[in-house]
């Protein structure tokens, strides 16, 4: 697609690679191209499934382009469509996402990660918030990290800009599975080829319910559901796939999921 992203378009599953040696680091044309790949993943009803990962195994990324930044890319500058990275604000975005981490993936690279719904990391790979040193804040972090891992551990790390290694994000629940890098790309192609057969309407539920109903009340979440109020909760139970896993069961068979 450009000299930094690259596609690979397999069956329903969509990868997306990041090349911007020496640390993967973004700017605001990498943010911006990068917002309109994942723009294209959502809107492409063939694609099931999207991996993130990078080129390289030292960096998976170093978020803001410091040197940009310093050649004038303003921090408050135009993202692009889906916010920094492309993802962090990319609206109705109702797809399983992974992240492949592998090597160190900083400020706004862990945001990245932090981004996606499911995080695999290669053994070497670290984790590190270090705005506070800059004094400045790590936005999305700061929303997010508290509530992945317990309170005084994110705030731990967004305090002192700390380095967490691979097995202790592991401990907290930070990512999915840690594994030697020579095993990282297949394993997530696996679980990608998992999901890639589920239920995309079920996936577009869970995704919208999740995020939206955060802030709710549980009552006030789950009236919301059985009124159908959630519009992928109501296409689901309007929808054909809403009926095919009883019948497959009935029928003593695997289901067949259109996303209709």
């Amino acid at each position: 697609m450009s000299e930094v992203i690259s596609i690979r378009k397999d069956g329903g599953i969509f990868e997306v690679t990041l090349d911007r040696p020496k640390a993967n680091a973004i700017d605001l044309e990498t943010s911006r191209i990068m917002g309109e790949t994942f723009k294209e993943f959502r809107d492409d009803t063939d694609m099931r499934v999207a991996i993130v990962r990078t080129s390289g195994d030292r960096f998976f990324s170093a978020g803001w382009d410091l040197k940009a930044a310093a050649d004038g890319d303003a921090v408050d500058g135009d993202y692009g469509v889906g916010g920094f990275a492309g993802l962090q604000e990319l609206r109705d975005l109702n797809k399983p996402v992974l992240a492949a981490v592998s090597g160190m993936a900083v400020g706004g690279g862990f945001e990245l990660a932090l981004s996606c719904d499911l995080i695999y990391a290669a053994d070497h790979s670290t984790f590190a918030l270090p705005e506070i040193r800059a004094g400045t804040l790590a936005d999305a972090a700061t929303l997010k990290l508290p509530r992945r891992i317990p309170y005084h551990v994110a705030m731990e790390m967004l305090f002192t800009g700390r380095w967490m290694e691979a097995e202790e994000a592991l401990r907290w629940g930070l990512v999915n599975e840690v594994l030697p890098q020579e095993k990282l790309y297949d394993r997530v192609w696996e679980i990608a080829r998992q999901l890639e057969q589920g239920p995309p309407l079920v996936f577009a539920a869970i995704k919208q319910v999740a995020r939206e109903a955060e802030a709710m009340k549980f009552q006030d979440g789950l009236n919301k559901i059985t009124k159908r109020q959630f519009s992928t909760v109501d296409i689901l139970y309007g929808s054909e796939d809403g009926l095919e896993g009883f019948k497959a069961f009935a029928e003593k068979r695997d289901p067949v999921w259109k996303g209709k």
